[in-house]
């Protein structure tokens, strides 16, 4: 509605302007109204979200030594939980690990609810960023012999997630949970754009590059700090 109706305007303006002032205004406002729409369209978000996951591996169905799920909030967990929580029953891991601040207690306390068992699940309630989700997991599943995992996150947000562990010398399998379908167009298209900046950031800053095992031993000094001082270990 508020879009028919920004059309309607520029129609309007459009007749009863000098062809100076159209332009100068007009065409470039059209212009960018086109390709908003043409980006929100479902046509425009599904080739977006294609970018992402194209480049991605199937899942192989081979078995991992931990299956980890990463958050996004309230909309997309209990989504992730049941997915984590049926290929553990799959048997494709005797270990669940849970990463993200916000997010990763609610998903440990909902699998315990759901019947996995309490030795099966861990996690970290202190990364912020895909970066640290990275980091924060090879902190705790390195010492544990972790190397092979099988990650849940949405379609969007795996491309960024799979370079990331990659980068924390870990083989990883991408098992991706959908978005939820009541989302529209425009809800899904801040999503797109944060993980095509996000992706285009971390090459810049390279932070792609693969740690050495030295790196992951000793991670970085914020990394340090909060496992031993702000009880992020679940």
């Amino acid at each position: 509605m508020k879009v028919l109706i920004l059309l309607t305007l520029i129609g309007v303006l459009w007749l009863v302007s000098s062809r100076r002032w159209r332009n100068r205004f007009l065409k470039p406002i059209a212009l960018l109204l086109a390709i908003y729409l043409a980006v929100t369209s479902p046509l425009g978000v599904s080739l977006a979200t294609q970018g992402l996951t194209a480049p991605l591996p199937p899942d192989s169905g081979e078995p991992v030594d931990a299956i980890v799920i990463l958050g996004r909030g309230d909309d997309v967990r209990n989504r992730r939980v049941e997915i984590a929580e049926q290929l553990w029953r799959e048997k494709r891991s005797l270990k669940i690990f849970a990463s993200g601040m916000l997010d990763a207690e609610f998903m440990v306390e909902q699998l315990k609810n759901n019947g996995v068992e309490t030795q099966a699940i861990s996690g970290e309630r202190c990364s912020q960023t895909t970066e640290e989700n990275a980091l924060f997991t090879a902190a705790v599943l390195h010492p544990q012999n972790v190397q092979k995992i099988l990650l849940i996150t949405d379609p969007p947000h795996m491309l960024r997630s799979v370079l990331s562990f990659r980068a924390s010398r870990f083989t990883v399998i991408p098992h991706a949970s959908p978005l939820p379908s009541s989302w529209e167009s425009e809800r899904n298209v801040p999503v797109l754009l944060r993980e095509y900046t996000g992706l285009i950031s971390y090459a810049i800053t390279n932070r792609f590059r693969q740690r050495s095992p030295s790196e992951l031993e000793h991670p970085p000094i914020d990394v340090t700090t909060k496992l031993k001082t702000w009880n992020c270990k679940l």
